[in-house]
């Protein structure tokens, strides 16, 4: 995340094992970067629960990025969040992302509750969540994206 922040697509795709594409520095996407790095700095253990790349199997492209905003509270929830290039988004890597992130959310056995937060404007996201159970239980405003809808499932 670092090198990302400091525009260097090489250093961080030799990091990553993978060919990190122009949409990994973006301005959304540094700011999601410099988010996560603070996090970590603050918090090491949340390491294994925070963004990280998607990869369509077996082609190996880089789709996106995708992960929790940290492990689960003490109520047991987390909150997913996902990203798909925009060249690739329209071809189902949203959906077999979420499905992955709801499946890992269940195999832990500390997690009861999944969270997505979605802008009402997003029609894309509202749609690529239907059909998981998800219900709306609320609203926030968020100071990054403005107003969002609060969705969550039980796993």
């Amino acid at each position: 995340m670092t090198a990302l922040l400091k525009d260097d697509l090489t250093r961080a795709s030799a990091e990553a094992g993978v060919a990190l594409t122009e949409y990994f520095v973006t301005d959304t996407a540094k700011w999601v970067w410099q988010y996560r790095v603070n996090q970590l700095a603050s918090d090491p253990g949340c390491a294994g629960w925070l963004t990280q790349v998607v990869v369509a199997e077996p082609e190996g492209a880089v789709v996106g990025h995708a992960g929790f905003h940290g492990p689960p509270d003490e109520a047991g929830m987390v909150e997913l969040g996902y990203s798909v290039d925009p060249v690739h988004r329209r071809q189902g890597y949203a959906r077999a992302t979420l499905t992955a992130l709801v499946h890992r959310a269940a195999a832990e056995a500390g997690v009861r509750t999944v969270r997505v937060t979605i802008s009402p404007d997003n029609t894309a996201s509202l749609a690529t969540i239907s059909g998981f159970g998800f219900v709306e239980v609320g609203e926030q405003w968020d100071e990054e994206d403005g107003l969002e809808l609060i969705f969550e499932v039980p796993v």
